[in-house]
């Protein structure tokens, strides 16, 4: 589907990114892949890694500027929403920032992959739009609504979307694995809570997941990979085995566990190999056969959560990923 097609991704300039454009190009090899974004300093460093590529291209600009975007879609088919105001203390102190990107800039880009015919579009999504706790989910719940919405707008034959949720990415920017290598050294490491438990996935799992939403959607579906769980106070032993662990309490907008299916979205979700579908409730959406496939309805009080989970990551199996990933841990 991918192959010899053009592409745009959002915030292509963030972590995500920097693990899709590498895998996507070697893959499918596309005509053109365009990373939109606001930092030029970034699209600078970024550009460097392409050298001459002609399939690379970057193009500045916000989500918030509509003009902007309708530029920059032309000739797309494909769309990758990544661009998102993510850190929640952030988003918690500066609400309207965060509703601007989040959610105005979802319905930019809905309306104008709709205007421009775009063909598909995957947005990522993330744990805490499940019963979120903070701003910053609240939003992404919205802009996730706002996706599966789009479907309607669209008509039967106009620009499909569809949403990628996930948890903790493995070593990114920002991320717990980083911080924990960066006090490795120090006789102690701050725990928030022992009973802290978090989804355990690595960027390239989630590029492959949302290939397989570019494969696999009708319009509207929410897909959940299947993965491992840790323990807050097992990644720390994982990386400072010897490190006292010293408990600082949970900040504001942080849960003890991060969910990706809430008990309401039971009645609507499927299971299949290697991954959930939440279909929407809308229009009877969920009772679509091309959406439900052959997949399974779970049980009428699901839920997928990170302290529910039935598959753990080891201390052991984090430390062997850990020596494998340590050049790009933290990296972006």
């Amino acid at each position: 589907m991918l192959k010899n097609s053009s592409i745009l991704i959002t915030g292509g300039t963030g972590s995500f990114g920097h693990s899709f454009v590498p895998m996507t190009l070697a893959k499918y090899n596309p005509r053109r892949l365009v990373i939109y974004s606001r930092d030029e300093m970034k699209q600078w460093e970024m550009a460097k890694l392409y050298g001459d590529d002609e399939r690379v291209r970057f193009f500045i600009g916000d989500v918030r500027d509509k003009d902007r975007l309708a530029r920059a879609l032309n000739s797309i088919d494909y769309v990758v929403h990544a661009a998102a105001t993510k850190i929640v203390p952030t988003a918690e102190y500066n609400p309207f920032e965060c509703v601007k990107t989040n959610i105005n800039g979802a319905m930019n880009l809905i309306d104008a992959c709709i205007d421009k015919g775009v063909k598909r579009v995957v947005a990522l999504s993330t744990d805490k739009a499940s019963s979120p706790a903070n701003l910053y989910g609240a939003t992404k719940l919205a802009s996730d609504k706002l996706f599966i919405a789009g479907n309607s707008y669209s008509g039967e034959t106009g620009t499909r979307f569809s949403v990628v949720r996930y948890g903790n990415v493995m070593g990114s920017r920002g991320s717990v694995i980083p911080f924990f290598l960066s006090l490795m050294d120090k006789e102690e490491l701050p725990i928030t809570d022992v009973r802290m438990t978090r989804f355990m996935i690595t960027l390239e799992q989630g590029v492959d997941l949302v290939w397989k939403a570019f494969e696999d959607s009708v319009g509207g579906e929410i897909y959940v990979k299947k993965i491992p769980s840790m323990n807050i106070t097992d990644i720390a032993k994982a990386i400072a085995p010897d490190a006292k662990q010293k408990i600082i309490g949970i900040r504001p907008g942080e849960k003890l566990h991060e969910q990706m299916i809430a008990p309401e979205d039971a009645p609507y979700t499927y299971e299949y190999d290697g991954y959930y579908k939440i279909l929407p409730a809308i229009h009877n959406w969920n009772l679509d056969p091309l959406r439900t496939l052959n997949g399974k309805l779970v049980d009428a009080e699901f839920t997928y959560s990170s302290d529910n989970n039935t598959d753990w990551m080891s201390i052991e199996m984090l430390k062997i990923w850990i020596d494998f990933a340590r050049e790009k841990i933290g990296k972006v």
